[in-house]
C-alpha cells in the first residue's frame, strides 16, 4: 500500500474545503477505492455522548454505538488505536455485518482535543490489518483533524 500516494490525493480532496460532511464522505470513498478487501470503511461522530454514523462506504451499518462498547465504543472510550485481528475475540464486539472478520478503528480529536469521532474499518478477511496500516491511516485522520471544522 503507497501510503505517501493516498495521503496525497487525501490532502487534494481537502484543499479549500473546510465542511466535515463533505470532507468525510470524500475520503471514505477515497479509503474504500484505494484499500483491498475492504467490506466498509466510514466515520462514526460523537453526537450526546455516543457515536452515531457518518459518511461511510459499504453495506448498511449501525447508526447508534454506545461510548465504550464495541470497538468503535472502546477506542473512542480510551482514546486509542484499535487494531483487532478477529473481531469475534474481541468482548463485546457489535456486528454490523457479519460479514466483518478484522477492524481497525482511529479516534479523530477536535480542536481542543475531545475525542469527537472515530475512522472505522471493517475486512472480511482476519489479520486484514497491519501497523503500517494503522500508521497511515493515522495521518489521514490528522488531515482530516486540521482541515476541518469541528464542533467543539
Amino acid at each position: 500500500m503507497d501510503w505517501k500516494l493516498v495521503q496525497k490525493q487525501a490532502e487534494a480532496l481537502l484543499e479549500g474545503e473546510r465542511e466535515l460532511i463533505p470532507n468525510l464522505a470524500n475520503l471514505s470513498a477515497l479509503l474504500k477505492e484505494s484499500m483491498e478487501e475492504l467490506n466498509w470503511v466510514g466515520f462514526y461522530l460523537e453526537k450526546r455522548g455516543e457515536l452515531l454514523l457518518g459518511p461511510f462506504q459499504g453495506k448498511p451499518a449501525c447508526i447508534h454505538i454506545p461510548w465504550g462498547k464495541g470497538v468503535c465504543g472502546t477506542a473512542a472510550e480510551q482514546d486509542s488505536v484499535l487494531l483487532v485481528p478477529n473481531v469475534h475475540a474481541f468482548p463485546g464486539h457489535i456486528a454490523c455485518d457479519g460479514a466483518s472478520r478484522s477492524e481497525l478503528v482511529l479516534p479523530i480529536h477536535s480542536p481542543s482535543g475531545r475525542v469527537c469521532g472515530v475512522l472505522d474499518l471493517d475486512s472480511p478477511l482476519e489479520n486484514r490489518f497491519t501497523e503500517e496500516d494503522a500508521a497511515g491511516l493515522g495521518e489521514i485522520v490528522r488531515l482530516l483533524e486540521k482541515g476541518c471544522d469541528w464542533e467543539d
